[in-house]
């Protein structure tokens, strides 16, 4: 089992990677607007593991490959970190609010928790039960008056639900062993491979049709690929192996930069309803790591 380191890192690296991290849904919600979204996840994922294996060992030169039983864990890490959770994610973004994708992100320590139960096999806490009510329950009022007005579905809010339950499980996973590997390595295989698993679906389930890769397409991949796959998850493994539990905190900014970016650039709602269960949701988080 992996153990936390108890140094601390600057602060500005965990807003940094809040305000990266909360901008996926509104880069997504942009890309879907044009293209299928299995083709926006399956391009994305191709391009930014491709691009971090060549900088990992073209550039730098001195990485290690995977070996033996490193490929199994890379590759259950990467369909349930890539595959199944971008796949499912992008999905949900077809019918669910930029805003609300980006609330539902937060959730992602509830749900860590609910499956780290199941998985380890300890009590859930009564801190922990309450504090994943009280997330549901503030995705709930949140979403509430956007189910009326086309910004979001039941069905959506089902596949994000699936996507959140993904990533939860790949980081229980990924916290279960000590990697050998450097986190440029492990995030630049796990997103390849997740692309990999990804493309005989895209094509089973996708029509392609070049026109539809058009700017707004090739500037929602960039964004995606850069910024987010590559910048915001390098932050995010750094966070997590100097501090998992102070790393999950940083979560809590999330819906913020979320429904603001949701508002400025694509003209989203913020009611009432939405700071009421973007707080519930807080309290939960907060509820939950006590």
């Amino acid at each position: 089992m992996r153990t936390s380191s108890t140094s601390s890192s600057p602060a500005w690296l965990g807003i940094l990677f809040a305000a990266l991290w909360a901008s996926a849904s509104v880069a997504t919600k942009f890309g879907v607007e044009s293209a299928h979204p299995l083709w926006l996840a399956t391009i994305r994922f191709l391009i930014a593991g491709s691009g971090m294996l060549l900088f990992a060992y073209v550039v730098k030169k001195n990485n290690p490959l995977p070996k033996g039983v490193e490929w199994q864990r890379l590759t259950i890490f990467a369909l349930l970190n890539t595959t199944i959770y971008l796949g499912l994610f992008v999905l949900a973004m077809k019918e669910v609010s930029a805003g609300i994708g980006s609330l539902s992100t937060a959730t992602n320590p509830l749900f860590i928790s609910l499956m780290s139960a199941i998985w380890l096999r300890r009590p859930l806490r009564w801190q922990e039960g309450a504090g994943i009510t009280l997330g549901l329950a503030g995705v709930c009022v949140a979403t509430y008056p956007l189910l009326g007005d086309a910004h979001t579905t039941v069905r959506g809010l089902l596949i994000m639900l699936g996507s959140m339950l993904s990533i939860s499980a790949a980081t229980v996973y990924y916290a279960h062993f000590e990697w050998r590997l450097p986190p440029l390595v492990i995030n630049g295989w796990q997103v390849f491979l997740g692309g990999i698993l990804l493309l005989p679906i895209t094509l089973s389930m996708a029509e392609f049709r070049p026109e539809q890769f058009g700017t707004t397409f090739w500037g929602a991949v960039f964004w995606l690929v850069v910024p987010v796959s590559v910048i915001a998850l390098q932050l995010w493994f750094y966070l997590v192996r100097q501090d998992a539990v102070r790393a999950s905190l940083w979560l809590f900014l999330c819906p913020i930069f979320g429904f603001a970016y949701s508002a400025l650039l694509m003209g989203e709602p913020i009611t009432g309803f939405t700071v009421a269960g973007t707080a519930l949701v807080l309290a939960g988080l907060w509820l939950g790591r006590r």
